[in-house]
């Protein structure tokens, strides 16, 4: 949901830097996982490679909402995959992006670190609601929604700390709120959609749950 749609130049260059590093750093830790702890299957391999063609291909799609606001299925990519493997598809997705044009090449650092926090939250909260007596609709709702408030508290906190250069008035803390309390409203509808695609796979095929 989340997104710094800014281009090159936008950052300077060391908050470029800064943010590829932790992003390389997580994507490490993520690999690592996938290397020692959790082994890939085929049906995780296809799983992964359905979410990531879904994810990009929502993430064209711009909802004609304050200049333009877009889904891109973080949670369902969280609460399907987890975030080791989440981690590997949003930094496909978030590549694919900037190579159309989707933001600068420069910014997939940021970009990935705010679509990570969204994977992330969103798997924890509803692996978390697990130990009540929710329906899985609800569950995944539920996620979705924190997930994605933490993705723009992310995007806020990144954009507020590296600055944008180049231009003749410095973006605040209330414009950015703003495009914050935009998305969350199209969050709302991410919410339904992916506790819908959630419960229904969770009827057809619980097997993808069990990892």
């Amino acid at each position: 949901m989340a997104h710094i749609h800014l281009p090159d130049g936008a950052f300077s260059i060391q908050w470029i830097i800064t943010w590829w590093i932790l992003a390389l750093i997580i994507l490490g830790l993520c690999l690592y996982w996938l290397k020692k702890v959790k082994k890939i299957d085929n049906r995780t391999i296809t799983l992964a490679s359905m979410l990531t063609s879904a994810s990009f291909a929502i993430f064209q799609v711009s909802i004609p909402l304050f200049g333009g606001v877009h889904m891109n299925l973080t949670s369902l990519i969280g609460i399907l995959t987890g975030p080791a493997i989440g981690g590997i598809i949003v930094l496909i997705v978030n590549i694919l992006s900037a190579a159309i044009g989707h933001g600068g090449w420069g910014m997939i650092g940021a970009n990935l670190l705010v679509s990570m926090t969204e994977v992330t939250v969103s798997y924890s909260i509803y692996k978390a609601l697990g130990k009540f007596n929710l329906d899985t609709f609800f569950k995944a709702g539920i996620g979705t929604i924190i997930g994605l408030l933490f993705g723009n508290i992310a995007m806020i906190l990144i954009i507020l700390i590296s600055g944008i250069q180049g231009v003749s008035q410095p973006i605040t803390l209330y414009d950015l709120s703003l495009i914050a309390a935009v998305n969350m409203g199209v969050a709302i509808i991410e919410a339904f959609i992916t506790g819908y695609v959630v419960s229904y796979i969770m009827r057809v095929r619980p097997d993808i749950f069990r990892r």
